[in-house]
């Protein structure tokens, strides 16, 4: 490449620190838009995944959780006890949660443990100020995981023009059926023995 190509390129002496000028004048003029963390709290948005909550009571140990938990960071122990039936021929077993551990250095906040939960026993909750100086200090048992819950937002108000829940659906089925009235049998129709047997 020639001199006068090169001084093409890259143009008159100085231009660059002109244009890097321009710049800094433009974004001066601006407001800005940098967020004062920690002195000044965030706004975040409506879904934001921070820690997750669990709800103790609404926990049947059935471990959906745990299998389906891609990084295997959720520890789950329980022990069996019978509990006495009024009427029932004998005692029946329920699981009874001792053990709902999540690991926080391992949870890479997919939120599969959520979804598949059928009980609704974990929840988002938008905290994310949990850094702690030690690594097993991450390891959140079911105490500190259900203090969360103070934290968890309500949830959004169902939208107005949208289908109804299925379960709204469900419930307004079994509400416009009156009772339980036994299916109606089929009636066979007459035969009249006088025009060969054609149906009344």
């Amino acid at each position: 490449m020639s001199e006068s190509e090169r001084g093409e390129a890259t143009g008159l002496p100085g231009s660059g620190l002109v244009k890097g000028l321009a710049v800094t004048l433009k974004t001066m003029t601006k407001r800005s838009t940098t967020a004062q963390y920690p002195d000044v709290a965030p706004e975040l948005p409506p879904r934001s995944r921070g820690v997750i909550a669990l709800m103790e009571e609404n926990c049947t140990v059935c471990m959906l959780c745990a299998r389906e938990c891609p990084d295997w960071c959720i520890y789950i122990d329980s022990h069996k006890e019978e509990v006495a039936v009024p009427g029932a021929a004998r005692a029946r077993q329920r699981n009874v949660l001792d053990r709902f551990d999540i690991d926080f250095s391992l949870c890479m906040y997919c939120g599969i443990c959520i979804e598949v939960c059928p009980f609704d026993a974990l929840y988002w909750s938008p905290e994310f100020e949990y850094a702690e100086y030690d690594i097993k200090d991450l390891l959140h048992d079911k105490d500190h995981l259900g203090e969360w819950m103070a934290t968890v937002p309500p949830p959004p108000a169902h939208d107005p023009n949208g289908e109804p829940a299925k379960e709204e659906t469900a419930a307004a089925r079994k509400a416009a059926v009156p009772g339980t009235t036994p299916a109606a049998r089929p009636t066979t129709p007459a035969v009249r023995p006088d025009d060969g047997g054609t149906p009344a």
